[in-house]
């Protein structure tokens, strides 16, 4: 037997909130010390440089995403309680005029002019500003906004995401060091964008194609200015 929860279980997305803060920092978390890296090492004859580079730049990286995404999320959360707060007041004062723009929202989604109002009157009775939340502002549980959830999975996901490049530094030769991390780099992403793809629902192939594009970018770029500054550190 079909229930909503079961409906709902087969869909993706309710993990969109959370999926996208951790995509986000993770490939931020790769990007960047990978980046970071390369740009060192096309500048440096030796290893410790790259490595307290790319040490700095996960845990300033790490803290400035989750605080960041806490900062952003929750302004986001103070506009959807300012809206509803609003939206109560309304309710309160005049009932008449939100109960016609509900229909009117209704009627606009295809319904009959005397079906749409019968469907405001009948939400309005049972719970009128989850009604008007849920269809006047948009707001629901699954779009709903968490800031501690989101900065959670930001700061987790960037350090993870960033974990991976310092591996690669801690073990790779100092001679042609920015050829094997963009060599890794490139497997980590392409990993990275397989597995939110699959997360998601979505398309794997392109997903892939688009980490490895931005990333490619923003090494070779990294590199270049390594090499223009290159002080052999």
């Amino acid at each position: 037997m079909i229930t909503i929860d079961n409906y709902l279980d087969s869909h993706y997305i309710h993990r969109s909130n959370w999926l996208r803060a951790a995509v986000l920092g993770a490939n931020d978390g790769i990007i960047s010390l990978s980046s970071l890296a390369v740009g060192v090492a096309a500048a440096s004859s030796t290893k410790e440089p790259i490595v307290l580079a790319t040490v700095a730049g996960l845990v300033a990286g790490a803290l400035s995403m989750a605080a960041g995404e806490y900062v952003s999320v929750s302004s986001q959360t103070d506009t959807e309680k300012a809206d509803i707060e609003r939206e109560k007041k309304e309710l309160a004062e005049m009932p008449e005029e939100e109960l016609k723009i509900l229909a009117q929202i209704y009627e606009k989604r295809g319904l009959k002019k005397e079906t749409a109002m019968q469907v405001a009157i009948e939400l309005t009775e049972k719970d009128a500003l989850g009604a008007h939340i849920r269809d006047e502002l948009g707001i629901n549980e699954i779009s709903q906004a968490n800031p501690i959830q989101a900065a959670l999975a930001s700061g987790a996901s960037f350090t993870v995401g960033g974990l991976l490049p310092l591996l690669v530094v801690l073990i790779a030769p100092v001679k042609g060091m920015e050829y094997w991390i963009y060599g890794f780099t490139i497997i980590f992403l392409i990993i990275l964008g397989a597995t939110s793809a699959k997360t998601g629902g979505s398309k794997v192939s392109k997903a892939i194609i688009r980490v490895t594009i931005w990333g490619t970018i923003a090494m070779v770029l990294s590199a270049f200015v390594g090499y223009l500054f290159d002080v052999n550190v």
